[in-house]
């Protein structure tokens, strides 16, 4: 589904997503067909089912959005290891 899709049917919501195609260029992932997961109606309860979905398929590409976003690229962060207390 394209977000533009995704943006009709669930107006002014958060919405849980799965790519299920997407590409990276210099740092930004461009979201090209996604699954919508679950829409929620405030962030709290968005994030929470993100956690219980991630916790259960950590593979899996999943993204929180609010619909009235008008695009959905994101960049990436890359995390370079484990941080030691001084």
């Amino acid at each position: 589904m394209k977000w533009g899709e995704i943006t009709a049917l669930h107006p002014s919501r958060f919405v849980l997503v799965e790519a299920i195609k997407a590409s990276s260029n210099n740092r930004v992932r461009q979201l090209e067909d996604m699954a919508v997961i679950q829409n929620y109606d405030n962030p709290q309860e968005a994030w929470s089912g993100y956690k219980h979905f991630h916790k259960l398929h950590p593979s899996r590409e999943l993204y929180v959005f609010h619909t009235s976003r008008s695009d959905v690229e994101v960049v990436e962060e890359f995390f370079s290891g484990v941080r030691q207390r001084p």
